[in-house]
């Protein structure tokens, strides 16, 4: 997939070079992402909520680790993460659980931690449920999206938005945060 998508891959080198320490790919699906990350350089994990994701994960990416989880509530210390990848996973959520969600992925980011979100995007000002080939999803104005991670606390670092390509129904977003070093 990220062989025909050039500015995923630029967000997401950025997000490698502004990263240290180990990072988790949260809704990590079958892996790919996490196989990525690991290429480049990161010590990554993923995790899913789903056991057949992470099953697949595990058959494609034997040198990996893969877990079953949510993000919701994570089984990691205050702090114990330079980086969380959360690439069109949060997407699934209710928008009304997005902040408590951001929260836990505050407290386990590092002061100066970075997290990069992958989400489909639109104008509407509130978010727009639509069908999903998974399970109902949302799409969100990058505005929207940026006001609720600074919400959390975070500083917003840059956000790419982009057309749809190859079949897509709808804009692309990325958008990448710090959370402050005091924080």
């Amino acid at each position: 997939m990220l062989d025909t998508r050039p500015f995923e891959r630029a967000m997401l080198a950025a997000f490698v070079e502004l990263t240290d320490g180990p990072v988790a790919d949260l809704g990590c699906g079958p892996g790919h992402l996490t196989a990525h990350l690991h290429g480049l350089g990161l010590d990554v994990f993923g995790l899913d909520l789903s056991p057949a994701m992470v099953e697949l994960a595990r058959a494609a990416h034997p040198h990996l680790r893969f877990e079953v989880g949510s993000m919701a509530e994570l089984d990691l210390g205050n702090g114990a993460l330079g980086g969380i990848l959360a690439f069109y996973s949060v997407i699934h959520l209710p928008p009304a659980e997005l902040p408590s969600v951001f929260a836990e992925f505050f407290r386990v980011l590092a002061p100066g931690g970075h997290l990069m979100l992958g989400f489909f995007a639109g104008d509407d000002p509130e978010p727009v449920e639509f069908d999903h080939k998974v399970t109902p999803a949302y799409r969100w104005s990058p505005s929207g999206m940026g006001e609720l991670v600074r919400q959390a606390g975070f500083a917003e670092v840059g956000r790419l938005v982009r057309e749809p390509i190859d079949g897509e129904r709808f804009l692309q977003a990325q958008l990448l945060a710090r959370k402050d070093r005091h924080g």
